[in-house]
């Protein structure tokens, strides 16, 4: 089932977002991942700046809309696509880094507690692969303090805008942009907007993603400031939400990580900015029932959370599936070649969009 309209749900408190990772790129895994959660209902869908990226995001979303289709044809309902938001920073961030070490420094005996813990199976010791696999590491950092000889470190990069700003005017282009950033930025920001801002008002959505700090507040008051100022005196043309990134790319360590993202959420909430407020950083299972129990999520409260953004949680979920896929002999990492993966993905899809939604996908 695919639901309207995805600025309803925001208006609604309903918005669900699957992070792909502003890092991540395994072309296979974004495209069966953007299949299984648009069937399953999001709203948006979040990928790296990188054409290649892009192009295969879409690629799962239209196959979303076709198998919705053949669905609506034979009496089942289907709606609007998510919008496919890009992600952009504006200085160092975590998001943005790749781990790196030489594995012939190595020794033999090493238990590779790294191999272990990585929750994106980025790192090998193979007689194919020896170390990180670049296209799937996401920059969690979780590498870094757990190896023996501290042999690991990362790699940082700023996405250029300039590559993407084709896809802003294009028909079939991005619907969205997120810019992270932190307090201290500011310089950075305005930069990075003065090449975002004359081709910005082809966007449905620009998301903002900042961390916590004790100067947040006042922060994201100059950031609205610096974007209000290129419109004025008229509104913004676009949506605008603020991402709260509580504790980033954390969802799948334990249900205790959602607190800090809920924690951020109010603290944004209090501040009455104009826009939209999304959770992320930490997000899992246990994020909407503790929204519902703490009154954050409507009917129950005027000024609630508008929505939340699932990133390693909603991957880790799919990823036995996806293990499954990569091992089928026919048709390989095509997931709507295999109906009993299909259905499987669906359904486990299902079962996070529609904690926020409170709705049931037709089986696939």
């Amino acid at each position: 089932m695919l639901y309207p309209s995805p600025l309803n749900s925001l208006t609604r408190g309903t918005w669900f977002k699957l992070i792909c990772g502003a890092s991540f790129g395994h072309l296979p895994a974004i495209r069966n991942l953007a299949i299984a959660y648009t069937l399953a209902g999001a709203d948006c869908i979040d990928v790296a700046a990188d054409l290649a990226v892009i192009t295969a995001a879409k690629d799962g979303i239209h196959t979303a809309r076709k198998l919705a289709q053949a669905h609506r044809d034979s009496g089942h309902p289907s709606g609007d696509e998510p919008w496919l938001m890009v992600s952009l920073n504006d200085g160092i961030d975590p998001h943005f880094r790749k781990a790196e070490f030489d594995p012939s420094q190595c020794p033999a005996d090493c238990p590779r507690p790294c191999v272990r813990i990585c929750p994106a199976d980025a790192i090998a010791f193979t007689s194919t692969q020896q170390g990180v696999i670049d296209s799937q590491c996401y920059g969690c950092g979780r590498c870094l303090p757990i190896c023996p000889l501290g042999l690991i470190s990362t790699r940082d990069r700023t996405a250029t805008p300039n590559s993407i700003l084709p896809y802003l005017t294009a028909e079939d282009g991005i619907d969205a942009i997120e810019i992270h950033t932190q307090p201290g930025h500011l310089d950075d920001f305005r930069q990075l907007w003065s090449v975002l801002a004359p081709a910005a008002h082809h966007l449905k959505l620009l998301a903002i993603s900042c961390p916590d700090s004790d100067e947040l507040i006042s922060y994201l008051r100059s950031i609205y400031g610096t974007i209000a100022a290129t419109y004025d005196p008229h509104p913004l043309p676009f949506t605008l939400l603020w991402q709260t990134d509580g504790r980033p790319m954390s969802g799948d360590i334990g249900a205790g990580t959602t607190h800090a993202a809920i924690r951020l959420g109010e603290k944004v909430l209090a501040a009455n900015l104009p826009g939209y407020v999304q959770l992320a950083g930490g997000t899992n299972h246990y994020t909407v029932p503790k929204l519902r129990e703490r009154a954050l999520l409507p009917p129950t409260n005027t000024k609630h959370v508008h929505g939340v953004a699932y990133g390693s949680y909603a991957r880790v979920l799919l990823s036995p599936l996806l293990d499954k896929l990569d091992a089928r002999t026919d048709n390989p990492g095509r997931l709507e070649a295999h109906s009993d993966l299909m259905a499987a993905a669906v359904t486990i899809a299902n079962e996070l969009v529609g904690q926020l939604k409170g709705a049931s996908v037709h089986e696939f």
